[in-house]
């Protein structure tokens, strides 16, 4: 039976939930200690999307967990003034999460330090927070899998916010994002995501991901083809898989980005209602900055489907969303609907 990803209108508020993060960025000569400066960037995987979309002029909304103090205010007007609605961050704890990037790297990198233990959102508990309230308008929820990577209590919030979000009805979207350095609380990826997958509707990743965190194999050598043709194949064949794996799942993506030497090459798939669609594909020699070119991928999936857009039309507007941000300084997008639009290879 096809299954592929409408929205009924009327649309409500589309609702990104996680950890909000300070990245502080030292160059990798050290002069930041000469400088008596460091670089910083406001960021996250799902603030990354909830703030392209608030630039790209969809109702975005924005729960995490600050601590009540005066830096916290600050973040809050400053998401505010970027349109992201911040009214539902919960106030607890007694820290913001920070990682340190080396400038230049990859978030996958060595040049990565987490420093987010005890932060407001990782020390979240089940019972605190008032789902019904924070829901309430929402016709969207969309997480990560960065959030339950984090401690058992926080898969446990996310198990119950899912819960609450789908006995309300509304879509759900999950990033498979897997970071190396969290997943060190005794839980693998494949004892937690599998469940939490269920509940959602539009699942984004690539295929390692998805054989990691969901158990869908993969064939063993594939990575030594460099094929695009094969990547591809095994593309369709994980995301039906997935489908028959997860009833609910109606729409799945994945995304292909290789170093080749200095350069990047970058091209996406969704599998939706039955058909594979891939991108065009996109190749560069010179990169910015890595951080967030999959949750502007991610956000402009949501983008496309929110709008009704075709898949093809979603798939290629997310695809050059994700592009064009590895050319920008910082976690987040600046570019317009309209400077990506111009972006998409003919």
């Amino acid at each position: 039976m096809s299954r592929a990803l409408e929205i009924k209108s009327p649309q409500g508020k589309i609702l990104s939930f996680g950890e909000l993060l300070l990245r502080i960025c030292p160059d990798a000569d050290g002069e930041w200690l000469n400088d008596n400066q460091l670089p910083f960037f406001v960021g996250g995987a799902e603030l990354n999307v909830a703030t392209a979309l608030a630039l790209w002029d969809l109702p975005s909304a924005y729960f995490t967990a600050l601590p009540g103090n005066a830096m916290s205010k600050q973040i809050t007007d400053y998401l505010q003034q970027k349109k992201v609605d911040a009214s539902s961050v919960f106030t607890t704890g007694e820290r913001i999460g920070l990682y340190y990037l080396t400038r230049g790297k990859d978030i996958k990198n060595n040049a990565l330090i987490y420093d987010r233990a005890g932060s407001a959102f990782a020390t979240l508990k089940p019972g605190q927070v008032d789902w019904d309230k924070v829901l309430d308008g929402v016709s969207w929820f969309h997480f990560s899998a960065i959030c339950p990577a984090i401690s058992q209590d926080a898969a446990d919030v996310c198990l119950e916010v899912l819960e609450a979000a789908s006995a309300k009805n509304i879509t759900i979207s999950i990033d498979l994002n897997y970071r190396s350095k969290l997943w060190k609380y005794g839980k693998e990826p494949i004892d937690i995501m599998p469940k939490l997958a269920g509940y959602a509707d539009l699942m984004m990743g690539n295929i390692w991901a998805a054989e990691m965190m969901l158990g869908i194999p993969i064939a063993p050598d594939i990575h030594e083809s460099g094929q695009k043709s094969i990547y591809l194949k095994e593309a369709l064949q994980t995301s039906e898989s997935i489908m028959v794996q997860y009833p609910k799942c109606k729409a799945v993506a994945n995304t292909f980005r290789f170093d080749a030497g200095k350069g990047i090459e970058y091209y996406t798939a969704l599998y939706t209602g039955d058909k594979l669609y891939n991108s065009n594909q996109y190749d560069t020699d010179e990169v910015i900055d890595k951080v967030g070119s999959g949750d502007c991928f991610m956000a402009g999936l949501i983008y496309g489907f929110y709008n009704n857009q075709d898949p093809r039309q979603t798939l290629e507007f997310a695809t050059a969303a994700a592009y064009t941000k590895l050319f920008i300084e910082g976690d987040a997008t600046n570019k317009t609907v309209e400077e990506i639009i111009k972006a998409i290879k003919s």
